[in-house]
């Protein structure tokens, strides 16, 4: 047998297959790149802030040779992710993505605008699940118990440094995704004029999983 898919820590050489991932699977699961075709987009909204704020919390599913086929990220503390965010990781990128003067007129310019305001991502209805995630993978590499392996290595990693839970936004529309949370122990959390999204958190503790 040759070398087999394992879950590793994030390396800062899987940084190009992380953003692919991201590309891939960044509209309601599927390739957003007709609707968004700059590819550095997606990732520099929704993977790379991760990677270089809190690499800790970032691990890759390598599909055996050391490209990452999926991920998971997050940010331990939220109310700090947005205060790194704003002070380090815009300064970082704005020059390609420069903040909004106008209304957005396309799909690209919606998605510099939530660049550009990371403080949505705090609401007061969160505060009990501080802590945060994304995790996306190809779709070879769905359905065949990666996205659990990679989420039970978060969650130790949260509960490790005494997170107690966690939350994430999906896109509502996206079932398939709702259901995975669903299996994994992931509940609704109400939240007022939500949007296209649904949040939903659980217990980081690993009997909960």
């Amino acid at each position: 047998m040759g070398p087999q898919p394992n879950i590793r820590p994030y390396r800062h050489a899987d940084r190009a297959a992380v953003a692919d991932v991201c590309v891939r699977t960044a509209l309601e699961g599927g390739d957003s790149r007709e609707r968004y075709p700059d590819e550095e987009l997606m990732p520099s909204i929704f993977a790379a802030p991760y990677c270089h704020l809190e690499p800790e919390l970032a691990f890759v599913l390598d599909d055996g040779s050391g490209r990452a086929v999926g991920y998971v990220l997050g940010a331990a503390d939220t109310e700090r992710f947005v205060k790194n965010f704003r002070t380090t990781w815009i300064p970082r990128v704005a020059h390609r993505y420069p903040e909004p003067t106008a209304e957005p007129r396309t799909p690209s310019e919606e998605m510099i605008v939530l660049l550009h305001t990371p403080e949505r991502m705090i609401l007061p209805e969160l505060r009990a699940y501080p802590a945060h995630l994304h995790i996306d993978l190809l779709s070879d590499w769905q359905r065949r118990g990666f996205g659990r392996g990679l989420m039970e290595t978060f969650l130790t990693a949260l509960d490790d440094r005494g997170v107690p839970a966690v939350h994430l936004g999906m896109v509502t529309a996206n079932t398939a995704a709702r259901a995975f949370y669903d299996r994994l122990g992931f509940h609704e959390i109400p939240v007022p004029d939500p949007g296209h999204l649904t949040y939903l958190g659980r217990s980081t503790a690993a009997g909960a999983l």
